[in-house]
């Protein structure tokens, strides 16, 4: 099953700044080959299911390993089965929605 995920990934217990913990996250996604998109408060991703639960849990694992005790995460999940349709896509329809008077 093909997934579109909303992932944030919150340290706590490390401190105010948590840059260095995203960024060790971001690079797990990376690592992983499948499309994300980073936005401000989160990473889109998508691929098969259980490879992108897999990185999510790569996440969480990299990143108590960078001390953090704990960690809250936000996880949004969309699947679809009536057709195929990836991130970009879901962005192209607003913008020609947006073209349209």
């Amino acid at each position: 099953m093909h997934v579109i995920v909303d992932l944030c990934v919150v340290p706590l217990g490390v401190g105010v700044s948590v840059g260095e913990h995203v960024a060790a996250c971001q690079r797990v996604i990376e690592a992983s080959g499948l499309e994300y998109r980073m936005h401000a408060y989160g990473t889109n991703i998508e691929g098969p299911w259980d490879d992108v639960m897999a990185v999510v849990k790569a996440c969480h694992q990299r990143v108590h390993e960078m001390g953090a005790p704990r960690i809250t995460t936000t996880l949004k999940v969309g699947t679809r089965t009536d057709r195929e349709q990836h991130m970009d896509d879901k962005v192209a329809s607003v913008e020609r929605h947006l073209q349209s008077p």
